[in-house]
């Protein structure tokens, strides 16, 4: 072999070497990407049209090109996430495709993926009772007993009420719905323990929303200390990872009230996630 034959044959191997290397660091984000668009390339079923319609009075009311993106985006979802039935509940279409079609709310015009660390979609027939070990001011624990119509575990588990998620899909205006209220947690916790601080791609975005967010929690917390009313519900003092998912309800539920009462928290809303409820 002369030397510009070993030379050719050295450029092609290392060509075929790198080539071979970026197949195996891009291969499940592309085999992903590919597998999705397969799906979304699918017809939405009719039958899952006429749950929308029934049960989700908001839904037909969205302009056609955001029904068109939640419609997509729920089918992904379904074809990812496992959806258990618990306390003897069994999961039909009608559930499933109501709670991934408002879960895809949040991921309208948004390149992050399908709540990356969500493993499955826990269903009770409704409000479920959990047993906590709390500590109180004095530093005590102490055993405490909950009922909650939804969670959202760290662990990739969203665990939800089917009664209220029936309630929140009905009144898309009476911002409540804890179907948004947990799927906000889950990308709160993406980017570790839910802390009110979602990752946002930028020290500088990072900055700002620290700063809108924490001004309008202390200001909540203020009003609740005088007794104040408002339009913010108590619960979103609890913390900051709560007061991140009360006001996405507000933000996609009551849009025209919130950027009213609250432009600042508005504006961090809608840049964080790529939508604009105010002109739907």
């Amino acid at each position: 072999m002369t030397q510009p034959d070993t030379i050719a044959f050295a450029l092609l191997f290392f060509a075929a070497l790198a080539l071979a290397v970026a197949a195996w660091l891009w291969g499940p984000p592309l085999s992903t990407a590919l597998r999705r668009a397969r799906v979304r390339r699918q017809p939405f079923p009719r039958a899952w049209r006429e749950i929308l319609r029934r049960r989700m009075p908001g839904f037909v009311r969205l302009p056609a090109d955001v029904q068109l993106q939640l419609k997509k985006h729920a089918q992904v979802l379904l074809a990812e996430k496992p959806f258990i039935g618990c306390a003897g509940l069994v999961v039909s279409d009608e559930m499933r495709v109501l709670i991934a079609t408002q879960a895809a709310l949040l991921l309208l015009n948004r390149r992050a993926g399908y709540f990356s660390a969500l493993r499955q979609v826990l269903v009770y027939p409704g409000a479920f009772v959990v047993d906590r070990t709390a500590i109180d001011p004095a530093g005590l624990a102490r055993d405490e007993r909950r009922v909650l119509s939804g969670e959202s575990w760290q662990q990739g588990q969203v665990i939800l009420s089917w009664d209220d998620v029936l309630a929140g899909a009905a009144d898309p205006a009476d911002g409540r719905n804890v179907v948004i209220h947990e799927f906000a947690h889950q990308l709160d916790q993406e980017s570790g323990h839910a802390n009110g601080a979602p990752w946002l791609g930028s020290r500088e975005r990072q900055a700002r929303w620290a700063a809108v967010l924490g001004a309008e929690f202390e200001a909540l917390r203020q009003r609740l200390a005088a007794g104040a009313p408002g339009l913010i519900d108590p619960y979103a003092a609890t913390d900051a990872a709560e007061f991140f998912a009360c006001v996405s309800e507000l933000f996609f539920e009551q849009p025209a009230t919130l950027a009213a009462a609250h432009p600042a928290l508005y504006g961090e809303l809608k840049r964080y996630y790529a939508s604009d409820p105010l002109v739907w």
